[in-house]
């Protein structure tokens, strides 16, 4: 178990950010996709993909149903919307999408319809197929709950539970009781294990483990918990993600920790410290698009990336 502290996870996290450069094209900071937004729930992907944007992702791409396309594209230009989720044969169209992606975010908004859950089978079959990036949330960690095995072994992935999220994925996995009280660092680490995946499990300490590797994050956040910041905090874990595996994949020294720990490490820390920002300035009347607005001052207050 680690016992680093938060200065050397600050430290790694801004090792990993690319420098801006006038020399880099379209895309090479990132494209991130994200399967969710179904009719009762269109704001969870939205958050999720303008966090990755304000953080530096490129591009974002949003796999949704046809219902939850018209008020996206309404949120913001600056969205991709695929409405393909309920189509006769949405993995056709999908699947000549996933080599353009670098990441892909499965669940804010997805829903938990059974035709939605066989594609997003298919769709993390065939992700695994490419290596691509995963991080695990919302309605797909519910899914996981009967289909923890799809993941087995995927050390690409992040899930991203809350603890009431991850007292049911423990109880499936371990075959054992949990509530989400009870919930603490042996156990995160145990689930993680047992799946050979990174777990970041959200709450008023974030839980991080992968392998032997345990981390937390303390950074202070807000005490108010509108809905959505999970879905902030899926979106900076998938372009971190990109970054620090970028990064390892290039660098001649292995870095002292997983590029998913980096990652989720970062994720929290920037979300966490958003929503303090928010909460300072909006007090009990804060919500997550408020915390939005204060992605950049929270990014550029945690990690100076170096000038090129």
């Amino acid at each position: 178990m680690s016992t680093n502290g938060p200065q050397q996870l600050t430290g790694l996290v801004t090792g990993v950010i690319p420098p801006l450069t006038y020399a880099a094209h379209k895309g090479q900071a990132g494209r991130i996709g994200i399967m969710g937004g179904s009719l009762e729930y269109t704001g969870a992907p939205f958050f999720s993909a303008m966090t990755a944007l304000r953080i530096g992702a490129d591009l974002t791409h949003i796999f949704c149903h046809r219902d939850a396309a018209v008020p996206l594209k309404s949120y913001s230009p600056e969205l991709i919307v695929h409405p393909l989720l309920d189509a006769n044969d949405p993995m056709s169209e999908i699947e000549e999408w996933l080599p353009r992606l670098h990441a892909l975010i499965l669940g804010p908004g997805l829903g938990r319809r059974p035709q939605t859950f066989a594609t997003l089978g298919h769709v993390i079959e065939a992700a695994k197929d490419r290596q691509l990036l995963l991080i695990i949330d919302a309605d797909a960690l519910f899914y996981l709950n009967e289909n923890y095995d799809t993941l087995q072994g995927y050390t690409n992935a992040i899930l991203t539970p809350n603890k009431v999220e991850f007292a049911r994925l423990y109880r499936a996995v371990m075959k054992a009781d949990m509530k989400a009280d009870q919930v603490n660092s042996e156990n995160v680490q145990q689930v993680a294990k047992k799946l050979g995946v990174t777990i970041c499990c959200k709450g008023n300490v974030d839980i991080i483990a992968s392998g032997d590797t345990v981390v937390t994050c303390e950074v202070p956040g807000s005490p108010r918990r509108c809905g959505g910041q999970g879905d902030i905090l899926s979106g900076a874990a998938a372009i971190l993600l990109y970054w620090a595996f970028g990064t390892a994949t290039a660098s001649q020294e292995k870095l002292p920790f997983p590029a998913t720990v980096i990652a989720a490490w970062g994720a929290c820390a920037v979300t966490r410290r958003a929503s303090g920002l928010a909460f300072t300035q909006r007090g009990r009347s804060v919500i997550t698009s408020d915390i939005i607005n204060f992605i950049n001052q929270a990014f550029s207050s945690l990690f100076q990336s170096k000038p090129k």
